[in-house]
């Protein structure tokens, strides 16, 4: 496994920028921090960072790799898109633990009143991590672990549209 970070103390990591200027005004506010700690491209695996300010979201996407989730600080709140076409409403809050299997529904994910913080531990098989949406969860395209290391090594925001 390659270590970007030998901690996940959101004070100590490295933390990148994501915002959408094109949702500024919008409800669905794109503005999160997300640092790389450390990836194995060979087997699959990825671990990171994701950090919301007060109610701000990161894009809207479904997790393809199997995930763990782990809410470091303050709240992670989801809302899944069924595939009957209703919504389900989570929250979770400091120390909460979740898992999810592969090809996991469709969300937006934003921090809760003050914010937010969670570990991703992925493990993708295939190589696939993320399918992202547009605003109107369709359209859709998909980040592999190499594209997101290699966008972390060069300094370009991963999960950009291609």
């Amino acid at each position: 496994m390659n270590m970007i970070s030998k901690s996940f103390d959101p004070k100590l990591v490295e933390w990148r920028n994501v915002k959408d200027p094109e949702n500024e005004n919008k409800e669905f506010k794109v503005d999160f921090d997300y640092s790389l700690l450390g990836y194995d491209i060979k087997s699959g695996r990825l671990d990171m960072l994701l950090r919301y300010a007060n109610l701000s979201h990161c894009r809207r996407h479904r997790h393809v790799a199997s995930t763990l989730t782990m809410v470091l600080e303050g709240e992670q709140h989801l809302t899944e898109w069924q595939s009957d076409g209703s919504k389900k409403s989570i929250v979770r809050k400091k120390g909460d633990y979740a898992i999810a299997g592969a090809d996991a529904l469709p969300h937006d994910e934003r921090g809760g009143e003050h914010g937010g913080t969670v570990l991703l531990s992925m493990n993708a098989p295939n190589g696939i991590l993320f399918e992202y949406f547009d605003e109107n969860m369709e359209n859709g395209w998909t980040l592999s672990i190499e594209e997101y290391v290699d966008n972390w090594k060069k300094g370009v925001i991963y999960g950009q549209r291609k």
